[in-house]
């Protein structure tokens, strides 16, 4: 039985469709705060299980019986240090021998202020005795490719990463990393950096759009503090804005690239181009 956390979210989606696609789907369990967000998985055959990452007795209930457990980090920046101790001492609780946790790229280096409440759960982990892998997942392409209506209205990429490289992939790269490490062997406590294959500039990617749109985008680089107050300012919450503010300046420090290959390798093929995704982003906001 494999058991997934927040599998309606973005990630979790790409999983559960790639796990029940290399298992069968009675042997996964979803573990979701809204199970009729779920339906459509119940429908194909896999168990869902109401759980939330506040309510430990929901967690030992959903996690019973659970040979694997993939917890997807909770998405409630400044919250998930708790949320994930919930979740690991359940599984600790209920006998669950083995986890896969989504962290952050170099969590024990990066300069990102999430990395903080990631390397608390890594930590946490290593104390709960349960045998475990780390997936330190990169940024997701889908972070620009999805916010590109502001700077095709405005001509401007705003951030404030310098030059320092990036080197995402698309959530679904990421989710084939997982099932390949959930349905696999010999992964008793690595710990994967998982980037994509190529790097590039935020300049890099105002160049990437204006070449996919015609319509010219530069970059606009900024201070980390001003950067953060021009998200705040956009209607981003405080926390999220100060996290993807910071996240920058891990960019910038090179804390978001990776030349490991440890994601290529996981998934057996080249991770999927910048364009692809873009040209995704681009469609949604025409």
């Amino acid at each position: 039985m494999i058991v997934v956390t927040g599998a309606t979210g973005h990630l979790g989606t790409h999983v559960v469709e790639q796990l029940i696609e290399a298992v069968p789907a009675s042997t996964v369990r979803l573990a979701v705060r809204s199970p009729d967000k779920a339906a459509a998985f119940a429908a194909r055959g896999v168990q869902v299980a109401a759980a939330d990452y506040t309510d430990p007795e929901s967690l030992r209930r959903a996690f019973e019986g659970a040979d694997k457990l993939l917890l997807i980090s909770s998405p409630a920046v400044g919250q998930r240090a708790a949320h994930h101790g919930n979740v690991v001492n359940a599984a600790r609780e209920v006998g669950v021998p083995w986890i896969a946790y989504t962290s952050i790229l170099h969590a024990d280096t990066s300069h990102s202020a999430l990395a903080e409440e990631h390397l608390q759960t890594e930590a946490m982990l290593r104390q709960s005795g349960i045998d475990h892998v780390l997936l330190r997942n990169g940024w997701y392409t889908e972070n620009y490719a999805e916010n590109l209506a502001m700077p095709l209205k405005t001509g401007k990429l705003y951030g404030a990463a310098g030059e320092g490289r990036v080197a995402p992939a698309p959530r679904a790269d990421y989710a084939a990393a997982a099932v390949a490490v959930l349905t696999g062997s010999g992964h008793a406590d690595p710990v994967y950096e998982l980037a994509g294959d190529t790097a590039f500039t935020l300049a890099d990617l105002a160049a990437a759009v204006t070449a996919e749109t015609g319509q010219k985008v530069v970059y606009v680089d900024l201070p980390e503090t001003d950067y953060e107050q021009a998200l705040v300012n956009a209607g981003v919450p405080g926390p999220m804005a100060h996290a993807l503010a910071t996240s920058d300046t891990a960019i910038a420090h090179g804390d978001l690239d990776d030349r490991s290959g440890d994601l290529s390798r996981l998934i057996g093929r080249s991770t999927t181009p910048l364009r692809d995704t873009l040209r995704a982003g681009l469609a949604a906001v025409a």
